[in-house]
């Protein structure tokens, strides 16, 4: 990736995120603003994925699970870490911590990973060319030791 500005590289505090994410909130609506970063987020997986060559070529998560884990973690854009992806069937569960969603949010916050959700979202689709449907199952804020996140497809 490179450098998108001179002086400050390519990234930027959390609480500046986050606070563009609550003034949205306020003038949009919650329910609005979770729909819009939540399709931003899967705009941006998926753009991911296929920057990372894992565009509809694999079928099975696993060959995956390592780039994706490098670009969203610690030596990449550092939005969440991808401690690992399980597979139930047609359920595709992606357990992540340190979600920019979640961070700095107060126990029992009701709030919801969406970009981040989205950006793993948008990039499993990519990966194995099928159009999924998300939620957020389990959340660290509400006492699960991961965010959790699960795709079935449509």
């Amino acid at each position: 990736m490179s450098e998108l500005r001179k002086e400050l590289g390519n990234f930027n505090s959390i609480t500046c995120f986050k606070a563009a994410i609550t003034g949205m909130e306020e003038a949009l609506g919650e329910k609005a603003t979770a729909i819009a970063l939540t399709t931003a987020g899967r705009a941006r997986g998926k753009k991911l994925a296929e920057e990372l060559g894992l565009d509809g070529a694999l079928t099975v998560l696993d060959d995956a699970v390592d780039k994706l884990r490098q670009a969203l973690g610690k030596d990449g854009t550092r939005l969440c870490i991808i401690e690992k992806i399980v597979t139930e069937g047609d359920i595709i569960k992606v357990y992540t911590s340190e979600t920019l969603c979640s961070a700095g949010e107060e126990l029992n916050s009701t709030r919801k990973c969406t970009f981040t959700m989205g950006a793993v979202w948008g990039a499993v689709e990519q990966v194995i060319g099928k159009r999924l449907r998300g939620t957020h199952t389990e959340s660290v804020l509400r006492g699960g030791t991961h965010d959790v996140f699960e795709f079935t497809p449509f």
